[in-house]
């Protein structure tokens, strides 16, 4: 692995456990909803203060999932640092734009074979 590919996996790394931090805090908030919510008999359908207890759930449950599949995706990434297939497209092979790489280090595909899907 030559000096570039250590500083992508140190960028990719610090990435991951930035996002496995979010990760945790967000299953905590959510296990701590679901105990609030079977503590509490509150008839939240109907209060007209704010959201319901339901929205928040399945607002926090895809948030949570966003982190998750973040979480994957930069798994993947690791893996092509190490095989060296990082940075390339893999439909058409060709190098993904490093612009494209600082957006969204995760990035499988270059920016034309993204916009055909």
């Amino acid at each position: 692995m030559d000096r570039n590919s250590d500083a992508i996996r140190e960028e990719l790394l610090r990435l991951r456990h930035q996002t496995e931090a979010q990760v945790t805090a967000l299953d905590g908030d959510l296990r701590s909803l679901f105990e609030a919510s079977r503590a509490s008999n509150a008839d939240d359908e109907h209060d007209p203060e704010g959201a319901t207890i339901a929205f928040e759930r399945a607002q926090l449950t895809a948030v949570l999932d966003a982190a998750r599949r973040r979480l994957a995706e930069l798994d993947v990434a690791l893996r092509r640092v190490d095989d060296g297939s990082y940075g390339v497209c893999e439909r058409c092979l060709r190098p993904i734009p490093a612009e494209r790489l600082v957006a969204r280090p995760s990035a499988r595909t270059c920016v034309a074979c993204a916009s055909r899907r």
